[in-house]
């Protein structure tokens, strides 16, 4: 049991973690901080966190575990405000969906502490942020990705992957470079997708009448469209070499699609169709792992 969870982010994905501690019984107090302090008190009045810090440096001081659940462009100031609070024997965690982007950021901030940190990327969320949406069963199935790095103790690793399974998650290691790959290819470009696929939408004079038209396979198609802006804008940006590439091998497999419609080659479009529901087919999930925070 940890002792004390310093909370920087008293959001859906800091909240829900917290709330998954206390259910789990694996910390006596979690101490919270956000930079909006209506957010914070919101979450004390909730019983998510125990204690309203000031600070995000006061947040992490005494604590053996820290989480930083902020947004990925505000990882390197984060680790700058708390460095000084970090003890040795202090385990600190992010849940960011970028791991290559925090883990340079850590470098910075960190600076000698960089061995405290195994950085760490929940596969869960919702369509709804915010603190009152918090979900102790948030990461309950979930996978959970590690990324540590040669500085990050062995040791921490250890405690890390324990603390999520604790909370009822599945955890694997990768290296950040593996992770980052990954994520552009089955969460990143799919986001990038949806809000061009929206947007595009939007642009022709008839989208409301589509809209109104649309059932099902547009809802399931277009959900993460709905992600949070700034949120994605930082994603997306801190990742972009990785979904640009992405992006590049989309553009191929669609003007190869649209050749054959363009020829009207009946057979070889029904083959590519094929070929893409054999492969998506079999992959079913009991309920989604990805939202427009994950």
């Amino acid at each position: 049991m940890f002792e004390q969870l310093g909370l920087i982010g008293c959001g859906l994905m800091g909240g829900s973690f917290a709330l998954a501690l206390k259910r789990a019984k694996l910390v006596k107090r979690v101490v919270g901080y956000s930079k909006s302090p209506s957010t914070t008190e919101r979450a004390k009045q909730l019983g998510v966190i125990d204690v309203a810090a000031p600070s995000a440096l006061l947040a992490v001081s005494g604590a053996d575990l820290v989480l930083l659940a902020v947004p990925v462009a505000a990882s390197e100031a984060t680790f700058k405000a708390i460095r000084h609070g970090i003890g040795a024997e202090t385990l600190v965690m992010d849940v960011g969906s970028t791991k290559s982007d925090v883990i340079e950021a850590a470098r910075i901030g960190l600076e000698g502490k960089l061995k405290c940190f195994v950085p760490a990327h929940p596969i869960a969320g919702k369509e709804v942020a915010g603190i009152e949406h918090a979900d102790a069963d948030l990461f309950t199935g979930r996978q959970v990705v590690l990324t540590p790095i040669k500085a990050t103790l062995r040791s921490n690793v250890q405690r890390a992957s324990q603390v999520w399974t604790g909370v009822g998650a599945q955890v694997s290691i990768m290296t950040h470079e593996a992770h980052d790959s990954a994520f552009a290819a089955v969460s990143h470009l799919p986001h990038l997708l949806a809000f061009a696929f929206i947007n595009g939408i939007a642009a022709q004079p008839e989208c409301q009448q589509f809209l109104d038209l649309a059932g099902p396979g547009f809802r399931d198609f277009t959900r993460i469209a709905a992600g949070e802006p700034t949120l994605w804008r930082d994603v997306l940006l801190a990742n972009r070499e990785q979904v640009l590439r992405q992006s590049q091998a989309f553009r191929q497999s669609l003007d190869a699609l649209e050749a054959l419609m363009s020829s009207g080659q009946a057979a070889g479009l029904e083959q590519a169709i094929a070929a893409a529901s054999q492969l998506r087919g079999p992959w079913r999930l009991g309920s989604s792992t990805e939202s427009p925070d994950a």
